[in-house]
């Protein structure tokens, strides 16, 4: 039952990941342009709307890696 659970948490968190990256800016700006983003801002650096999205990407990657660790682990 305990597997079960890691194996949903792991995939929303697959899912979470790839939208995550993809509202990412790049060099030409990105889909986080449409959430508050603009040429402006981006041209004084990072907003906070960038700022916040860099740690909820970087704590789902770390909910991601420990459910990979321990399904790694359970399933030896």
């Amino acid at each position: 039952m305990l597997t079960a659970i890691y194996i949903i948490i792991e995939v929303i968190c697959a899912v979470a990941l790839i939208f995550l990256v993809l509202m990412h800016s790049g060099r030409g700006g990105g889909l986080s342009d449409m959430f508050g983003g603009s040429v402006g801002a981006a041209a004084q650096g990072s907003t906070v709307v960038e700022k916040n999205l860099d740690r909820i990407t970087i704590a789902v990657a770390l909910i991601f890696t420990f459910t990979t660790l321990t399904l790694n682990l359970r399933l030896q």
